[in-house]
């Protein structure tokens, strides 16, 4: 669908995994890009690798712990040293906070959350601003529908996302006059990997199907269905191609209906 809006782009994208970072990843792929592939985990960053090349596109994948200063800046190294310029940029990785009410949480493990959920992604950012700024280019950060609920035992995930999203919102006016754009996608449930084990351990839990909690979930929504990780990532594509050239530090929901914003 959105074959050639990302033609002679390179983005790098962080966090990729079997779910939304490989999602982001072929998407981009498909719409053209060229990759810098960013995650711990080497094996599954050469599994997403060769999906990409298969497309067509080059790639380049560079293990990287976000939290890690020098391995960021070997990441915007090899982005640079591998193809040049960089247009784009998906901070994807994630980690999740305590799921305890905040009157409880343990503020050591929340502290840890903002390190990699809000300031990995502004230092990654800031990285990549020259590039960004040379090729008139845009971040994405990924984010989630947590932003517009309070529901228990969410306090500190909201908090960090909360945070994040402050974050772009003011980086798009810092950075909006040196040419680069910054928004912001909220996906609620995305029906990938580790979503599918845990609905299908909530069955088990309860005596029902899978697919009972499928629906269940599925029925608080318009559509009647979860998101699928292609279908987060073509609104990601969107805000990093010429279509969305006049959008900058907007938060786009992608929940199949479930929260209106």
């Amino acid at each position: 669908m959105g074959a050639g809006l990302l033609d002679s782009k390179v983005v790098v994208i962080s966090g990729v995994g079997p779910g939304l970072g490989r999602g982001l990843a072929l998407q981009c792929a498909k719409a053209g890009a060229d990759l810098v592939l960013a995650a711990r985990n080497e094996e599954r960053l050469d599994e997403v690798a060769t999906e990409v090349e298969k497309l067509g596109r080059r790639t380049a994948t560079v293990p990287t712990d976000i939290r890690d200063a020098a391995a960021c800046e070997g990441l915007a190294g090899a982005a640079l040293e591998t193809f040049g310029r960089v247009d784009g940029l998906v901070n994807n990785a994630f980690a999740t906070p305590p799921l305890t009410d905040l009157t409880k949480v343990d503020l050591d493990a929340v502290r840890a959350g903002f390190e990699t959920n809000v300031l990995a992604a502004l230092r990654l950012t800031r990285l990549f601003v020259p590039a960004l700024e040379e090729s008139r280019g845009s971040v994405v950060m990924i984010n989630s529908a947590v932003l517009r609920h309070s529901r228990r035992t969410f306090g500190a995930y909201k908090m960090a996302k909360a945070a994040l999203l402050a974050m772009a919102q003011n980086l798009s006016t810092e950075l909006g006059p040196r040419g680069i754009r910054v928004n912001t996608i909220a996906p609620g449930y995305i029906w990938a990997p580790n979503l599918k084990w845990y609905f299908h351990h909530l069955a088990e839990k309860r005596g029902v199907t899978a697919q009972q909690v499928y629906d269940e979930n599925a029925a608080t929504t318009d559509l009647r269905r979860l998101p699928e990780p292609d279908e987060v990532a073509d609104a990601a594509v969107f805000m990093l191609s010429p279509l969305a050239r006049a959008v900058t530090g907007q938060c786009l929901d992608v929940n199949s209906g479930e929260w209106h914003h």
